[in-house]
């Protein structure tokens, strides 16, 4: 039988920046919820992996390593002995060794917290899915920001995180909240 483990993707301080710049959230105490599903993973021994975004190609950007942006959040800084990942990309499985990692540690159920939710927690979702792992995504533990349209407007958080959440619950995932995983843990 495999195990369960917290895969928390892109908790870096870029996001903070973000939401300090005016971006709306639609789950503004989501860092509390992260904390708090950090803390009941790590009580009953079970592993918290860490995903962090990283483009060498793009110095620019402020999800690099090497940047303020890109170091973790407070509530998700990683403990000694804890995986990280740094990806290229959207999906926390391309470029990374994420998968082997789940393999090698007969990892078979992800619980999934970060941002942002109609991206980078979508695409690793969706691949962590097709690639036989079960997943459930912590709905109050992620980070939504409004979704550009392509017409120049925006999409409302809440509508982006409905949709988001809506497709992942169709066919990748199960959706629950904080104080239900850990009920389940």
């Amino acid at each position: 039988m495999g195990q369960s483990a917290l895969l928390l993707i892109d908790l870096q301080e870029e996001m903070n920046n973000r939401i300090a710049a005016g971006r709306s959230v639609v789950y503004p105490d989501f860092a509390t919820q992260v904390a708090d599903l950090t803390a009941a993973f790590r009580a009953k021994s079970l592993p918290v992996l860490h995903v962090l975004h990283h483009e060498e190609s793009a110095p620019d950007i402020p999800f690099r390593r090497d940047q303020p942006g890109g170091q973790p959040m407070a509530c998700a800084e990683p403990h000694e002995g804890e995986a990280v990942f740094w990806k290229p990309g959207s999906s926390g499985f391309i470029g990374t060794g994420l998968e082997q990692h789940l393999r090698d540690h007969n990892i078979t159920d992800l619980v999934v917290a970060g941002g942002v939710a109609a991206f980078c927690v979508a695409s690793t979702v969706r691949q962590a899915a097709n690639l036989g792992f079960r997943v459930t995504v912590a709905e109050d533990a992620l980070i939504a920001f409004p979704l550009p349209d392509r017409d120049g407007t925006d999409i409302a958080p809440e509508v982006a995180l409905k949709v988001t959440l809506a497709t992942l619950a169709a066919d990748f995932a199960k959706v629950a909240t904080t104080s239900d995983v850990i009920a389940a843990l």
